[in-house]
């Protein structure tokens, strides 16, 4: 059964019984906007670029990403599925996926911040429908999703993370709003959230 997650939301990674997942998916889906207006009519309907990117931390520090240019982690626990220049899966599946393989991620490795950015820079107002949401990719049952809500005139969003808590995984959604065209550019607003 899938958790509708809310801002600041926190769930645990363990299977009902109790024991650990393994392999998580968190995937991210979007649509571009319809325009309005006179010129909405003659330009059609809108594409967005949008990034997913994991940042693996460890002590606060970054020490590994993973994006469209670097698409598996260097110890190789996480990898991304590939760029989704347009969007469009919105409201059902995934346009891009970061694949965590959570018993290979090395120990000093204590969060991982999924965020999505803009490469183009159009803003979040011309997107609907985004969500991140977090699948056993064991089973392939939807764990929980968090839904983007309010557009704005941001260029990215700090979406979620994981982090360990004691011997276990659990995941933090986010939601925050930022600003710029690349993982790099985020690092100062991932920072609170660490």
């Amino acid at each position: 059964m899938s958790v509708n997650m809310t801002k600041g939301q926190q769930i645990s990674l363990n299977k009902a019984d109790g024991s650990a997942l393994t392999s998580v998916r968190m995937g991210l889906g979007w649509q571009a906007a319809p325009r309005k207006g006179f010129l909405a009519k003659l330009t059609g309907g809108g594409e967005i670029d949008l990034d997913a990117s994991a940042v693996l931390f460890a002590a606060g520090q970054p020490v590994d990403v993973v994006f469209f240019q670097h698409l598996v982690s260097d110890d190789g626990s996480v990898r991304h599925t590939g760029d989704n220049l347009t969007g469009g899966a919105g409201s059902g599946g995934d346009d891009e996926s970061v694949l965590v393989d959570l018993a290979r991620v090395p120990a000093q490795v204590d969060q991982i911040v999924f965020t999505v950015n803009s490469f183009t820079g159009q803003t979040f107002a011309e997107v609907q429908n985004a969500f991140c949401r977090l699948v056993d990719e064991t089973t392939g049952a939807e764990l929980a999703r968090y839904t983007l809500t309010g557009g704005g005139k941001h260029t990215a969003q700090i979406m979620a993370k994981v982090h360990r808590t004691g011997g276990s995984w659990q995941m933090k959604a986010i939601g925050e709003p930022a600003t710029g065209r690349t993982f790099q550019d985020l690092l100062p607003s991932i920072a609170p959230h660490l």
